[in-house]
């Protein structure tokens, strides 16, 4: 079963340490809750799992492996949603998520597409532009694409935000049954999202060591 891991790892935006030292293990199965004061990092832990961002020194490391060494692997067996909507205006909603649904998984299902619609209760919206949809709408459509293809590991950056009660025990629901498959979350969130058994990491319990330097080499 595969294992997901970071190590030591300090993170600078600009010139400030945002933290430093900082570790977590995720297992088949598990999940993070990513938490904090605005600031603290949890944008940036999440980036730094998903590639985007190198952190200043540590490891991360799938299997054993340093993400680095197939960067296009790693991109491949993740999903990540962050706070911008990722809907084109000019396509459908059923177009959209048949767009990633061939971006992750290649090829196109329309199975897979009509379970993600009704996964997150936007059926009726298919064949409506997403330049028409309101942003709860747009929130939705942009989780409904992380349930359309497979991939083991979900990064939600606050994905919560914008959605109703119903739109909240959805997602609730479908990081759990990714969950149950083996796959693994790690989730930032302000809001009360309920997700069961998730190791909790406290952002704001990771400060700048005594004396570090800015300039820290990457530890592949």
């Amino acid at each position: 079963m595969p294992q997901f891991r970071g190590q030591e790892l300090t993170c600078i935006r600009g010139e400030r340490v945002v933290f430093a030292g900082l570790g977590f293990t995720l297992d088949a199965g598990g999940a993070l809750l990513l938490k904090g004061p605005n600031g603290s990092g949890k944008s940036s832990l999440l980036r730094l799992m998903a590639g985007l961002l190198r952190p200043a020194s540590g490891a991360l490391a799938w299997d054993g492996e340093a993400i680095w060494s197939d960067p296009d692997g790693h991109c491949r067996r993740l999903h990540y949603v962050g706070h911008l909507d990722a809907v084109k205006p000019a396509f459908t909603v059923a177009e959209n998520l048949a767009f990633w649904f061939g971006l992750q998984a290649g090829g196109s299902s329309a199975s897979a597409v009509e379970a993600a619609l009704e996964a997150f209760a936007i059926a009726h919206l298919a064949d409506l532009p997403g330049r028409y949809l309101s942003a709860g709408q747009k929130r939705r459509l942009n989780l409904a694409r992380i349930v359309a293809a497979p991939a083991p590991l979900w990064l939600l950056d606050e994905p919560a935000t914008g959605l109703d009660e119903d739109a909240v025990a959805r997602l609730e629901d479908a990081i759990a049954r990714h969950r149950a498959g083996g796959g693994m979350a790690a989730v930032s969130t302000h809001a009360g999202l309920d997700v069961e058994a998730a190791e909790v990491v406290e952002l704001g319990r990771f400060p700048a060591k005594d004396g570090f330097a800015a300039a820290g080499e990457w530890e592949p």
